[in-house]
Order: structure tokens, then C-alpha cells, then sequence
């Protein structure tokens, strides 16, 4: 019998957190699993009480990893026609506030057993690997796909000294990334360029909003009135998430846009800020606080405005287009997939907002083809991800031999190329509680602290440097 291929699929986040880390990687190891012809593990953040409670909505939280993957696996099932045939692994996580991001404790690469590690794709492995401290992930898994998914230079160039962090945050992305990853796919030419990467999208969307805008289209021919309501915006309510770009747009064409009536909905740290901005315009804009995307009161909606230009490829527009709405939205790269659909309305400045908007308001959305929606589900994103990472080059892949214990030596004194140097260097300096903090990361976070061990059911911390995966394997 053939062996099936390994894959692991490390992400930075897990519901109930609606980020797109969280969602986005779980379709994919439930798609990648569906034909059975792969093992496939999805290894996600466990986070503290104290971290769920900062983050989670809804003042939901978990007790243990069983009931998070059961509240995960129920959320899935509720999405997907089929019966989903991964396996889902916990590591260790703290939430970093000031970043608004999970970060990884410990060496999460030993999650993985030696004799399953073929394939690992780390979703934004930069942020995986920033402060990573043990078995280079070259030398662990046979081929290690990066899947560049975050826009990060553009949310630090708004920052204090956002210049010159944005000019660190590069070099630092670009050394870490090409230390850990074979290769890197970029979802849009949205996000920093690579050396040797590739641009492709490799997501999808949630089947329930092609469902939903096949019920639209069976309504259409049926003679029903569609599309009700105007325009609509949904996102987190931040104003680096277009909200800015949309209410000056706004307020700068009222007259030309007299009449129109703008829904927004979203939660977020600038929600009040953004109500307040929103009341002194000269068009009627309600904000409402966020829902799903998915809930009925948006069917009815018939053009979805998205100035925003911080996104790589935003999920609320593939949704929107899914469901059969007119898309307005800027012409940039991060909206390049998009172009292909004829519901699809860009513009290249002010002007250009209002003719596409005013034109929008007043045709209808054009149904979509058997083609165009295959291209926006999850079984088109798979395919297309097959293709962009070649996994079936991974089994053919030699792993590069460095003992762990002697990683540094190793690589000081046998390895002559650079990337062994860097590597080398970036171990060490990872290594030191003093440096790691100097670079941002969360003290403590060298290894995993007796709380988070005890709630994985892993054994108390050891001395630094020893491994965990005896621990790891009791409890996966």
C-alpha cells in the first residue's frame, strides 16, 4: 500500500476567533483531508483562560482542548457538506496585546512526530517564526510551505516611526522567512515580496455563500424582486480597515451621492470613533455592531463598497461576490483576484468611486457562471494550492541533516552556505531571554509555562533546551 502523505497545517489563531488565520486554514485542512488521500493535522493555539477571556467574543471560553476542537468541529460541520477527516493538535500561545496577535511558546514544530513530518505548511510564517527557538523547520519536515496572508509592513507604516519600523519589519520577514520555508505563496502582490515566491490565492469561501447566492439566482428566474437594500460595508471596525477611506469618500461626494443610504458593520477598539464620525456626514451612514457575514439579513443587500487597501485578499469581498453582489472596490493589488467576475467594480480615485457606485446602484448584479463560482470555493482554492506548493515534490525531498543538540556547532562548523549561517545566527539570538524580549516577543514564551502545560496535558516545563515531544506525544 502507497504511503499517504503528511501534512501539517500550523496556524496563528482558532475560533472563535473570526480572523481570517482562524477560518481560512481550517477550510483548508478539511479540503486538503477530503479525498482521503492525505493525513492531514491542523496545529492551532491554545490560549489561557485569562488570554480567552481577552479575546474570544462573546465571553466565550474553554475549559479544555477536547470541548475547543468540539465547539471547532461543530462550527465546520455546520459549513460543509462532507465529513472532515483531520486531526486537530493544540500548542501552546499567548495572546501579545499590543500586537493584537497570538504568539507561539516553545518549539511547536516537535508537535509533529519525526516519522509523520513530510509536509508543513505554516500559515503567515513570519509570524510564526519571528522568535522560533529550536529545530530549524527545514530539518524537521521534508518541505515547508509558507502561506503569506497579512499585510504587515502596511499596519506598521501607520504606527509611531512607522517608516522606519516598516524598513526593520522587512528584513527581519525576509530572513527568518527564507531560513524556515521552501516556499512561499503569496495571496495577492498586496503583501511584501519574497524571493523566489508566488502569487496565488489559495483560499476560498465558506460553501454557505455560493449556496446563498444560488438560492438568489433560482429567485431571479422565478420572477422575484431582489436586492431590497442599497450598499453595505462589513469588517473590523478599525480605521486602518477602510472605514477611514470610506467615510471621507462620503463626506467629500455627498452631493453627488445624495440619497444614498450605507450600512456598516463591525466591533472594534475605533467603533465609538466611527460612530461619531459617521453621524456628521452629509449621507446616511447607520453602524450596527459586527455579525456573520453569512446571516440572511445581508442577502438582500445589493452592493458591497470595500475602499479598504490594508487587506492581501479580502474574505468579505470573495463572500459578497459569492452571494451575487455588485463589488466596489479600489483598484489595487490586493483586488487583482476579483477583476475576473463581472460583478466586479473597480476605480482609481474619488471620482472614479462615485461613477462605479452610482452605477451599481442602478443595474443588476449579473448571475454568476458554473465556472465563476467553482473559481470562488474551497475545492478551486485546494487546487489551485496543490499546484502553487507541488507536494508531490515533498516525498522526493531529502531532509537536511542537522542534529538538534548540536545545532549551533553543526552549522558554525560544517555548514558553509549563508543560510545555515543565518540560521545559525537566528537560533542563537532567539535563544536569550534578554534579546527575545529586545525584539518584541513575550516574556516567558522560551518555553511553555506550567499553566499552559497543565491545561494541555503536557509534562511540567524542563530545563532549556531539553525537548518535550515524549510529553507532546502523551498527550496527541
Amino acid at each position: 500500500m502507497e504511503k499517504k502523505q503528511h501534512i501539517a497545517i500550523f496556524t496563528t489563531a482558532s475560533l472563535p476567533w473570526m480572523t481570517g488565520t482562524a477560518v481560512n486554514p481550517l477550510f483548508r485542512a478539511a479540503y486538503l483531508a477530503k479525498d482521503g488521500e492525505r493525513k492531514v493535522k491542523l496545529v492551532i493555539p491554545w490560549l489561557s483562560l485569562k488570554d480567552q477571556r481577552l479575546l474570544y467574543p462573546n465571553n466565550t471560553t474553554f475549559s479544555s482542548p477536547s470541548e475547543h476542537e468540539e465547539y471547532i468541529r461543530k462550527w465546520l460541520e455546520e459549513r460543509i457538506s462532507f465529513t472532515s477527516g483531520f486531526d486537530i493538535h493544540f500548542y501552546p500561545g499567548k495572546f501579545a496585546n499590543d500586537k493584537g496577535s497570538i504568539l507561539p511558546a516553545g518549539d511547536i514544530s516537535e508537535i509533529i512526530p519525526d516519522e509523520e513530518a513530510d509536509v508543513a505548511v505554516l500559515e503567515e510564517p513570519e509570524h510564526l517564526t519571528w522568535y522560533h527557538h529550536g529545530k530549524r523547520w527545514k530539518s524537521k519536515f521534508r518541505l515547508v510551505v509558507g502561506v503569506i496572508h497579512t499585510n504587515y509592513l502596511e499596519y506598521v507604516k501607520r504606527e509611531k516611526n512607522g517608516s522606519f519600523q516598516a524598513f526593520f519589519l522587512k528584513y527581519v520577514n525576509t530572513w527568518v522567512v527564507s531560513i524556515y520555508c521552501h516556499k512561499v505563496i503569496r495571496l495577492s502582490a498586496a503583501t511584501q515580496d519574497y524571493p523566489g515566491s508566488i502569487v496565488c490565492n489559495v483560499h476560498g469561501v465558506n460553501p454557505q455563500f455560493l449556496d446563498a447566492g444560488k438560492k438568489k439566482y433560482e429567485q431571479l428566474q422565478s420572477g422575484y424582486q431582489l436586492f431590497a437594500k442599497g450598499a453595505y460595508y462589513i469588517g473590523k471596525m478599525v480605521w486602518s480597515k477602510g472605514y477611514k477611506e470610506l467615510l471621507k469618500l462620503l463626506q467629500d461626494h455627498r452631493k453627488e451621492l445624495a440619497g444614498l443610504e450605507v450600512d456598516l458593520y463591525g466591533s472594534g477598539q475605533d467603533s465609538d470613533e466611527v460612530k461619531e464620525a459617521a453621524k456628521k456626514l452629509g449621507v446616511m451612514v447607520r453602524v450596527h455592531p459586527g455579525c456573520d457575514h453569512a446571516d440572511p439579513l445581508f442577502h438582500d443587500y445589493k452592493v458591497f463598497l470595500n475602499p479598504s487597501t490594508t487587506d492581501v485578499v479580502c474574505t468579505a469581498t470573495a463572500e459578497a461576490l459569492a452571494m451575487g453582489k455588485i463589488v466596489v472596490c479600489a483598484n489595487h493589488p490586493s483586488n487583482e483576484f476579483f477583476k475576473q467576475f463581472p460583478n466586479c467594480r473597480t476605480y482609481n480615485n474619488s471620482k472614479g468611486f462615485v461613477e462605479a457606485t452610482r452605477k451599481a446602484l442602478a443595474e443588476k448584479p449579473a448571475p454568476l457562471t458554473d465556472a465563476q463560482r467553482h473559481e470562488l470555493s474551497w475545492e478551486a482554492a485546494t487546487e489551485r494550492f496543490l499546484r502553487a506548493a507541488e507536494l508531490d515534490q515533498a516525498l522526493e525531498r531529502k531532509i537536511e541533516k542537522i542534529p538538534p543538540k548540536n545545532f549551533a556547532s553543526a552549522s558554525i562548523n560544517l555548514q558553509k552556505n549563508i543560510e545555515d549561517a543565518s540560521a545559525c545566527l537566528h537560533y542563537v539570538v532567539s535563544g536569550f531571554e534578554t534579546t527575545r524580549r529586545a525584539f518584541g516577543a513575550i516574556p516567558g514564551t522560551l518555553q511553555p509555562d506550567e499553566e499552559l502545560c497543565r491545561e494541555l496535558g503536557w509534562a511540567a516545563p524542563v530545563g532549556r533546551g531539553n525537548s518535550r515531544r515524549s510529553s507532546m506525544k502523551a498527550r496527541g
